[in-house]
């Protein structure tokens, strides 16, 4: 779930840099290339699976379906997933759930979960909003974390914009409005919400939480759970980070930047493509990928149902990524992972500074997993050491044993022990923070 500053970026022949050459071109053309082929493979596979086919009930014919398949979603392209989520459980109840639009700009819409609730419930249902990062996959990769919260709480989470599907004409992107959107979503709540940032929104959120404490603003929100996330990447550095330190914006600038094409909305927009991202992403364990796939094979083959789907949920998930604006990639990357302006105490919104200390009012619980490759532990941590004067009754931290970046966020572990924890947290400070005098930003 990190910005993508990892991997070996393509380059052609002779080591021309790619960004001097139609990259973004080149990918559309061998996507549409490959469609005949893929519809072969598709009716290829539907043939042998066909009951009237008398080899389809043969080895020879159920490898022959596997192995199209198989070929068949290695080379879609995978449209953004669906939430799939319908209902949920309620004191009990099943009820409905509604996934209602309640706040929109070009780069972002904020979405409730809206129960339906025939009762109101006995217990409080606190207001959630959690951050998604935006890093290369969508929103719906935290599906499993809001099933884990719907039962409880009043579930909102910020789903963001693949970059490609933005004209050029709602202007850029970066991380200063990034920030700015999230300072809007919380006037929405008036200071009724507590906030969940997932990986890279931790830096973020914490500054637009510093950004309104600085001035006295009423509607910050009642407690913020960092998870697994980049507040200071010069602790314990994974592979992620020290590349982005080794290598410096302006290599990423040069080499992994490109202009959307044609017939895309965004067509001219510079961005960070997704499918750079996802060859960072594979590339980080390649063996692992392929063995799955050769499992795939054989499941198929088996007939084994169960491990077939589990395979396709998984990879529908994780091969589905989005474009990010090349003005938030860059300035993120340099403010985050190479300058470390946070921590450091140089980081600015709209010129003026990010002063964690002025954060008195707004609870604070980090989270992070023993195993963690993106976000090494203590990374998180540090946020306490920086935000000096929120109170010692109003913080927390808990390191979750046996679990990577992934299982902070998801997973059987953070179900059993880690969401259980944050609506522990999320409940102790779910009284009205008092506002200071001051109501302007500093």
């Amino acid at each position: 779930m990190a910005i993508g500053v990892f991997g070996d970026t393509p380059q052609l022949p002779g080591g021309e840099n790619v960004v001097s050459t139609p990259l973004y071109w080149l990918y559309e053309w061998g996507n549409a290339a490959l469609l005949p082929s893929r519809a072969m493979a598709d009716a290829t596979r539907l043939l042998f699976k066909n009951p009237l086919n008398p080899l389809a009930q043969t080895t020879f014919g159920k490898s022959v379906a596997a192995a199209a398949e198989v070929y068949e979603r290695a080379t879609r392209r995978y449209a953004k997933p669906d939430w799939g989520i319908s209902s949920t459980l309620v004191s009990g109840e099943r009820v409905p759930v509604r996934i209602n639009t309640v706040w929109e700009q070009p780069f972002c819409n904020l979405l409730h979960f809206e129960r339906e609730l025939s009762v109101p419930p006995r217990r409080p249902q606190p207001k959630v909003l959690i951050v998604a990062p935006l890093s290369g996959h969508y929103a719906t990769l935290l599906r499993g974390t809001v099933e884990a919260f719907l039962p409880s709480h009043d579930v909102y989470i910020t789903e963001w914009t693949d970059a490609r599907m933005v004209p050029l004409a709602k202007g850029p992107f970066d991380l200063d409005d990034y920030i700015d959107y999230l300072i809007g979503i919380f006037h929405r709540f008036r200071g009724e919400c507590h906030v969940i940032a997932v990986c890279q929104p931790s830096v973020p959120v914490l500054a637009a939480v510093a950004r309104m404490e600085a001035g006295g603003d009423p509607y910050v929100p009642r407690s913020m759970t960092l998870m697994g996330g980049p507040i200071d990447t010069r602790i314990n550095p994974t592979a992620v980070n020290k590349v982005a330190e080794r290598r410096g914006t302006d290599w990423f600038r040069r080499h992994v930047i490109a202009k959307v094409p044609f017939p895309h909305p965004g067509f001219g927009r510079e961005v960070y493509p997704g499918f750079l991202q996802l060859s960072g992403f594979v590339s980080m364990n390649f063996e692992r990928h392929l063995d799955a796939h050769r499992a795939l094979f054989m499941h198929l083959v088996e007939g084994d149902g169960d491990s077939v789907t589990k395979h396709q949920e998984f990879y529908d998930e994780y091969l589905a990524v989005m474009d990010l604006a090349a003005e938030y990639y860059l300035q993120t990357v340099e403010s985050v992972f190479v300058r470390h302006d946070l921590p450091n105490g140089t980081m600015t919104h709209r010129g003026l500074p990010v002063d964690l200390s002025a954060i008195k009012r707004v609870a604070l619980l980090t989270i992070e997993g023993e195993k963690d490759d993106i976000s090494g532990v203590g990374q998180t941590e540090a946020a306490h050491a920086l935000c000096t004067n929120i109170p010692a009754g109003k913080k927390a931290h808990y390191l979750q044993p046996g679990v990577g970046h992934y299982g902070v966020f998801n997973g059987s572990r953070f179900r059993a022990e880690i969401q259980p924890r944050i609506a522990d947290f999320i409940l102790t400070n779910n009284s009205e923070a008092k506002p200071s005098r001051r109501v302007k930003l500093a």
